[in-house]
């Protein structure tokens, strides 16, 4: 677990999140902060700081298989986004790896 990490925070129960799905590997909650109607995150139940540093590829099918159960739950209306940002420069503020489910509102071209 990551010192101070507020996700880890969150997937050991020391903190409060509205939860959305769980997996053996993931944990799916809405964000404090949304950026569109329905923004979930997805997170992976053991702590890894980024992108860069995912050393089991099979990691990506649990992510992959909590977004799917996710979008099922949240029906997003016409489509949805997902973003994961890797570092300070590409807006990452908690670092621990995370995929933003964003749908309700249309997105627009080029992000960022």
């Amino acid at each position: 677990m990551g010192r101070d990490c507020p996700f880890c925070a969150i997937v050991a129960g020391e903190s409060k999140a509205e939860v959305v799905y769980e997996n053996d590997r993931c944990l799916a909650f809405r964000d404090i902060s949304p950026q569109a109607p329905r923004h979930v995150l997805i997170v992976p139940k053991e702590h890894i700081p980024s992108i860069d540093q995912v050393e089991d590829p099979t990691l990506w099918i649990s992510i992959m298989a909590a977004v799917r159960e996710v979008v099922n739950r949240i029906s997003p209306d016409s489509g949805y986004r997902l973003v994961v940002n890797c570092g300070e420069d590409a807006g990452q503020t908690v670092p621990h790896l995370h995929v933003h489910l964003l749908s309700g509102r249309p997105m627009g071209w080029p992000p960022g």
